[in-house]
């Protein structure tokens, strides 16, 4: 992706959210000068990878396949065995119409994922087969506390208000329809760097094309830009 594509989503989906009247932390608005001049202080928001997230999963055509995010809190995975630190993760996102986040499923996250405001968010699901495909098996979904059975690769239709709750190797995919949706993500401890199974080859965060200068940086950012702690 182009930075200067990048930059465009991410004033773009400033907007969406201050039009559905979802407010994000401070450090949503920092420039990257202003990461620098407090990168000791940052750290624990660095290490738990709150912040913008973008991704098109290598596809290069983000209106067809890509997600917009902010992680809004996040643990340290094994933390919670621990004791240390949140347990638990929240993210905000902004889905588009026809815009599909690819099928994969989680190796030990659980999520909730609510639509908050906008159109419908239709999730495909199916299980897990033996070799990490796509099991054919019926499913149990739970959608605001209740289960139900449904056929493999079922479309889940969610309004606003509603959610979907996703467990360990469950597979799904999603897009919305209608309008684009603000969807909440509530979970365990969230770590994309190795919980996420894709059915086919992905990546996970963009190489990024610095045609102009960052207007706010991504998580994915934070390592070559900010560097190691001192």
């Amino acid at each position: 992706m182009r930075r200067s594509e990048v930059n465009r989503l991410l004033r773009d989906g400033l907007a969406f959210f201050d039009r559905h009247r979802f407010r994000l932390p401070p450090f949503a608005d920092w420039a990257p000068d202003e990461w620098l001049s407090r990168r000791e202080e940052v750290r624990p928001i660095i290490d738990r990878g709150l912040g913008w997230d973008i991704t098109d999963f290598g596809r290069g055509d983000f209106d067809a396949f890509g997600l917009l995010l902010f992680t809004l809190r996040n643990g340290v995975l094994g933390g919670e065995a621990a004791g240390i630190g949140t347990p638990y993760a929240e993210k905000a996102m902004i889905v588009g119409v026809d815009q599909r986040t690819l099928m994969h499923h989680h190796r030990s996250k659980t999520e909730d994922i609510i639509v908050r405001a906008g159109g419908r968010l239709m999730v495909e699901v199916y299980g897990v087969g033996s070799n990490d495909d796509l099991s054919r098996d019926d499913v149990l979904v739970t959608t605001d506390g209740l289960v139900r059975t449904v056929p493999a690769g079922h479309v889940v239709e969610l309004h606003p208000g509603e959610s979907i709750t996703l467990t360990p190797a469950l597979y799904h995919a999603f897009w919305a329809e209608g309008e684009p949706v603000l969807a909440g993500e509530v979970s365990t401890v969230n770590d994309d760097e190795t919980d996420n199974v894709f059915l086919e080859e992905a990546a996970r965060f963009p190489r990024i094309d610095e045609d102009e200068p960052a207007f706010r940086l991504l998580v994915s950012d934070y390592a070559s830009i900010l560097g190691e702690p001192s």
